[in-house]
C-alpha cells in the first residue's frame, strides 16, 4: 500500500523494530537509546511507547510500573522525569529516556510509531504533551493509541500527524479491567470509527483473521500495521493480511 493523503507511504514502507530493536542480552534493552541506534542501523522503523511522569514529561517506557525493568517499584506517574532519567534499565547504562531526547536522538533518520499509553480514564495530559513534542519534530512520526477517545483528540492536538487505533479482538489484557462489556465490544468490533477515525489500524497479528482489520484494508483502504510478530507462522500472516509488521526478535 502506497499511502493515503493522511498515511504517507513511509508508514509502512519498512518493518518496525517493537520498542527499538532491543536484545538484553548484549546489553541493549528495550525503548532505549541504544535499540534505536540499532534499530536505525539496520535499517527498520521503530516503535516505542510512552508514558507521564510526575511532573506530566512523556518517557520512553513501556509498563506503567518500573519494576520489570529497573531496580525501582513505583509507577512511572510517580516520579520526575529527572528522577526517572537517572535509573538504570535492565542493569545496563542506558538510561530511560524522555520523548524530546528520543526524537533528538534519532533525528529524522527513520520513522518513528509512538504508542501513547492510557488508562481509559479520560486523561489527556499524556496525549496533549506527546503532541506539543512531535508538533516541533521534522522527522517522520505517527502516533497511535489503544484509547480510541485519545486517537479522536489527536484530530486537534496533532493535526497532520498520522494517527491509528491500536487494536486485538480479545480484551485480555488486565488494562481493560475496569471497563464495561459494552465498551470492550466496541474495541473488539471498531465501533467508535465515526469518532475515532484513525488514519492507519495497528491489529495484533493473531487476530489478523477477523472482520475489523480484514474491512479497514479492504473497504476503507486504511493501511494495517500488525503486531507483535516473532515466529515464522505469524510473519506469513503479516505479510499475507498486513501492510507492514511490528517484529521483536528476529531480523527480517
Amino acid at each position: 500500500m502506497t499511502g493515503t493523503a493522511t498515511t504517507p507511504p513511509w508508514l509502512t514502507a519498512r518493518p518496525i523494530a517493537h520498542r527499538g530493536l532491543h536484545d538484553r542480552t548484549v546489553g541493549v534493552p528495550e525503548n532505549t537509546m541504544a535499540a534505536a541506534e540499532a534499530a536505525i542501523r539496520a535499517g527498520y522503523a521503530i516503535e516505542c511507547d510512552v508514558q507521564i511522569s510526575a511532573d506530566g514529561e512523556a518517557m520512553v517506557f513501556h509498563d506503567e510500573a518500573l519494576g520489570r525493568l529497573t531496580a525501582a517499584e513505583a509507577k512511572v506517574s510517580a516520579l520526575s522525569a529527572a528522577a526517572l532519567s537517572g535509573l538504570a534499565v535492565a542493569g545496563t547504562q542506558e538510561r530511560i529516556p524522555t520523548l524530546p531526547a528520543f526524537l533528538a536522538t534519532i533525528a529524522g533518520r527513520t520513522p518513528l510509531i509512538v504508542e501513547i499509553k492510557s488508562r481509559f480514564s479520560g486523561d489527556l495530559a499524556l496525549t496533549r504533551r506527546v503532541a506539543a513534542i512531535v508538533s516541533a519534530y521534522d522527522g517522520p512520526v505517527a502516533l497511535k493509541s489503544f484509547d480510541p477517545g485519545l486517537v479522536a483528540a489527536l484530530h486537534d492536538l496533532a493535526p497532520g500527524t498520522p494517527r491509528g487505533l491500536v487494536g486485538e479482538t480479545r480484551q485480555d489484557d488486565p488494562s481493560y479491567a475496569l471497563m464495561t462489556e459494552t465498551q470492550r465490544r466496541s474495541l473488539s468490533n471498531l465501533l467508535h470509527l465515526s469518532e475515532s477515525r484513525p488514519d492507519f489500524l495497528s491489529w495484533r497479528v493473531d487476530d489478523l483473521q477477523s472482520a475489523p482489520p480484514y474491512l479497514c484494508r479492504l473497504l476503507g483502504r486504511m493501511p494495517v500495521m500488525t503486531w507483535t510478530v516473532r515466529t515464522p507462522d505469524q510473519r506469513a500472516l503479516a505479510q499475507a493480511q498486513a501492510d507492514q509488521m511490528v517484529f521483536e526478535g528476529f531480523l527480517p
